[in-house]
């Protein structure tokens, strides 16, 4: 197999120089040659690569001892590098673990070959499929690459990696995470949000993959569920993500905020520390629909906010207003069978246990609210006991009704009492669905097609002070940083490199669209950041920009840059 992947590559390099033509070649030789062209359409791609770890039908699992691939069109068959066979059209491959060597089968029981791993399947002028495996009620298909690589800690199991570029990734995952009929600006809000959510970096629940398919990360059902519109959203975004400075945000979103984002803190504990409130982040900070709402921290102002329906973007949603009723009894039992296992979360105070007896509930009192009403700190008060209770999402999980969580925790309640003072039941009413901070995905439906605002005004509306524009690189003489290409999207034909020049590069190189520029740099050392307006070389619609070291420099320097296409409303620096 080694011999043949050196004949591969001396083929491609010949074939590249100029030095040979298909016209002379053998039929064994034009195999070869079709093999190098697959390799080289995946050793090009046009954005980042993203592993999605495949989840079972139900999303309960993401190991298997075997699977079924096949393509929509002829798939190459590699292991790692080497390559195998070639495969038909629908033919299918069968993998199993045998003795920590994958073996690769026909379903007539053929055996193709018995290999290490990890087993590769290319497809570049079809689709992969995993056998059995359904999205959205349909056979599951994807673009890309399938990889199976063996679970590490987990003898006889493997994983199932979709290793694909992040836009055509987003393609997936688009139309899967808001309605198509939101609206094209709306999808478009989405798709940065998305990419922001797959660009950042994350400690990863599965070494073999960055994200998983599942709400879990972000839904991705792959290219069968894909919908004109929200491609179109996401090519007509290519490239561009939030930042605040010079960082990716993090561009959490859900449903339905109810009318009031709430601030990151109010919501979400520290990932490290696991410290409650977190850290505040100042793009994620609580905002109102409309802009004279004042905040709802105070009770009586929660409870108007909450058993009313004020104009706000997110009204549409059906989740806007919502109720739910215990009875005494059904409170109690609820709250029985819930406090153990929310207790194990380490914000229930005292720890309850499976063990523990819930005295008679006199009342549920919240002690604690974010700026949206959304509560921080709640009590459960018996006759002689009180807990307490942190953090939105524990809440929400405890306070089951009929089997399922509070769709969030903005929520004021009312108890009644018979006329002795004992609790007969408790009623909430609430707003949104989901955490309810960043983006809420009915309020952006609302505002691209009732106000037909623009996704970048919608964006801005729910990411404090962010700016819009590439991911920030670095330039540098390093390996793989001496020239990088982007490619973005934009209508605003508006566009400025900026750039930190910490070490004092004189200048670098740029190609914009096939315009070269040389870019002197200030030799100011206390002007350490620059902007430079690249205007007059963007065109409406997708651009490429490559930008290269300039050699005449130190080895030890270099600089960091991105291109801004929307500003934020003050001076970024």
């Amino acid at each position: 197999m080694k011999s043949r992947v050196w004949v591969i590559i001396l083929l491609t390099s010949l074939l590249f120089s100029g030095q040979i033509t298909f016209a002379a070649i053998p039929e064994t030789t034009l195999q070869i040659a079709r093999e190098a062209e697959i390799r080289a359409a995946f050793e090009n791609p046009k954005s980042e690569i993203v592993r999605v770890g495949i989840g079972d039908n139900s999303f309960n699992k993401y190991d298997y001892d075997s699977v079924v691939i096949f393509s929509t069109s002829e798939m190459t068959v590699l292991d790692g590098e080497e390559y195998i066979t070639n495969v038909p059209a629908y033919k299918s491959v069968n993998i199993k673990l045998s003795s920590d060597m994958f073996v690769l089968t026909y379903d007539n029981g053929e055996v193709i070959d018995q290999v290490k791993g990890p087993v590769r399947f290319l497809c570049p002028n079809g689709r992969l499929g995993v056998k059995n495996l359904k999205r959205v009620g349909s056979q599951a298909l994807y673009r890309g690459e399938i990889e199976i690589t063996k679970y590490n800690k987990k003898l006889g199991r493997f994983h199932i990696v979709n290793v694909i570029e992040v836009e055509d990734y987003l393609k997936g995952v688009v139309p899967n995470e808001m309605p198509v009929h939101f609206g094209l600006e709306a999808l478009k809000a989405q798709s940065v949000a998305a990419r922001n959510y797959v660009l950042s970096p994350r400690v990863k629940a599965y070494d073999a993959f960055d994200v998983v398919d599942s709400v879990a990360s972000q839904v991705y059902f792959g290219a069968g569920s894909e919908k004109d519109l929200g491609t179109r959203a996401v090519e007509e975004t290519e490239g561009v993500v939030a930042l605040y400075n010079w960082d990716l945000i993090l561009a959490q979103y859900s449903s339905t905020a109810g009318g009031y984002t709430e601030s990151f803190a109010n919501v979400f504990s520290d990932p490290k520390t696991k410290d409650f409130p977190s850290v505040s982040k100042p793009y994620l900070v609580a905002k109102p629909d409309i802009l004279s709402q004042k905040p709802l921290n105070i009770e009586e102002d929660a409870a108007i906010f909450y058993k009313s329906k004020p104009d706000s973007y997110d009204m549409k949603s059906p989740y806007y207003r919502w109720e739910r009723t215990w009875t005494k009894d059904e409170l109690q039992k609820v709250l029985q069978n819930n406090l153990p296992s929310q207790s194990a979360t380490g914000f229930v105070h005292p720890a309850f246990s499976k063990n523990n007896k819930l005295d008679d509930i006199a009342k549920i009192e919240v002690k604690k609210r974010g700026e949206s009403g959304k509560i921080i700190e709640l009590e459960i008060v018996t006759k002689t006991q009180t807990y307490k209770i942190y953090k939105e999402l524990v809440i929400r999980r405890l306070l089951t009704n009929n089997g399922k969580a509070l769709p969030s925790a903005n929520v004021v309640f009312e108890h009644e009492y018979d006329e002795d003072g004992n609790l007969l039941s408790v009623k909430a009413f609430g707003g949104g669905y989901g955490h309810g901070v960043g983006l809420s995905q009915y309020g952006a439906g609302f505002m691209a097609t009732e106000l037909k605002m623009p996704y970048d005004k919608i964006l801005k509306h729910y990411y404090t002070g962010i700016t819009l524009a590439t991911k920030p690189i670095i330039l540098s003489p390093a390996n793989g940083k001496k020239v990088v290409a982007q490619s973005f999207y934009t209508k605003n034909k508006h566009a400025e490199l900026i750039i930190d020049n910490k070490y004092q590069l004189s200048h670098f190189l740029v190609n914009i669209n096939g315009k070269e520029k040389d870019i002197e740099l200030s030799k100011n050392f206390f002007k350490r950041a620059e902007r430079v307006d690249i205007s007059k070389f963007i065109k409406n619609g997708r651009n490429t920009i490559t930008f290269y070291y300039p050699e005449d420099e130190d080895s030890n320097k270099g600089l960091r840059l991105f291109v801004e296409l929307v500003g934020k409303d003050d001076d970024l620096f």
